[in-house]
């Protein structure tokens, strides 16, 4: 027995949240009984109804998308932008497992499974991600081991779990860095380098967990293997 708003979000039919908002509605119906309490329990064989539509058992689909730049990380865009869903063939409702900001490419996890989106997105997993930036200057050694030994970013500490100097460009005075943490405050990677006196140009998540881009050109996506998929539930 799971909680109904639970049940609906891992559907696919929408959020958690909007599951919640939908049962005190009244607009959620199980077994043709009118439900309004946020504490009811579904098993496997109730049939659910949320505002007229029958929820079916939708196959689980798990997209690991190399995001342009450009493009929102979002289910759908309320000014019309393109969307990271909007790159994926499919006719499941699949959404983002967290985000990746418009100028921002790399590495981003798409799925119709709110059980493990959720889960991916809880803090205490600690989920390390690393991402390559373009500063504006030259990254002095002095800043490197200020960071390295971790810094103050609005009010909380943050150390990077690895910290690599990839290139210098000293003709343009930029230099290209390589950082993994296990933060998920948005924007984070660019605070965390304005803390210090540098601007980020450019940004690009190559890696979430054990997941990788591999080949993938931007734009283009892939289905998690099975095996992957267990070994993010773990």
């Amino acid at each position: 027995m799971e909680r109904l708003q639970k049940v609906i979000a891992s559907s696919g039919y929408t959020s958690r949240r909007k599951a919640e908002e939908l049962i005190k509605a009244g607009k959620v119906y199980v077994n043709n009984q009118q439900v309004t309490s946020l504490g009811t329990k579904v098993s496997s064989t109730d049939d659910i109804m949320v505002e007229n539509v029958h929820l079916t058992k939708a196959k689980k689909e798990y997209y690991l998308l190399n995001k342009p730049r450009g493009v929102i990380s979002s289910a759908k865009d309320e000014k019309g932008r393109k969307t990271v869903v909007d790159l994926i063939e499919t006719s499941s409702r699949i959404y983002p497992i967290g985000r990746l900001d418009y100028d921002t490419t790399g590495l981003i996890l798409l799925t119709n499974d709110g059980a493990l989106a959720q889960r991916l997105a809880h803090p205490s997993y600690k989920i390390a991600k690393t991402y390559i930036a373009k500063l504006n200057k030259i990254f002095s050694l002095d800043d490197f081991y200020k960071l390295k030994k971790g810094i103050i970013v609005e009010g909380r500490k943050v150390i990077p779990t690895k910290l690599k100097i990839k290139s210098k460009d000293n003709q343009k005075g930029t230099s290209i860095v390589s950082i993994t943490i296990v933060e998920g405050r948005n924007h984070i990677i660019k605070k965390i380098f304005q803390t210090l006196g540098y601007d980020v140009q450019k940004l690009k998540r190559e890696s979430y967990d054990f997941l990788t881009l591999g080949n993938l050109k931007s734009g283009e996506y892939r289905s998690l293997s099975l095996k992957e998929v267990k070994k993010l539930y773990r």
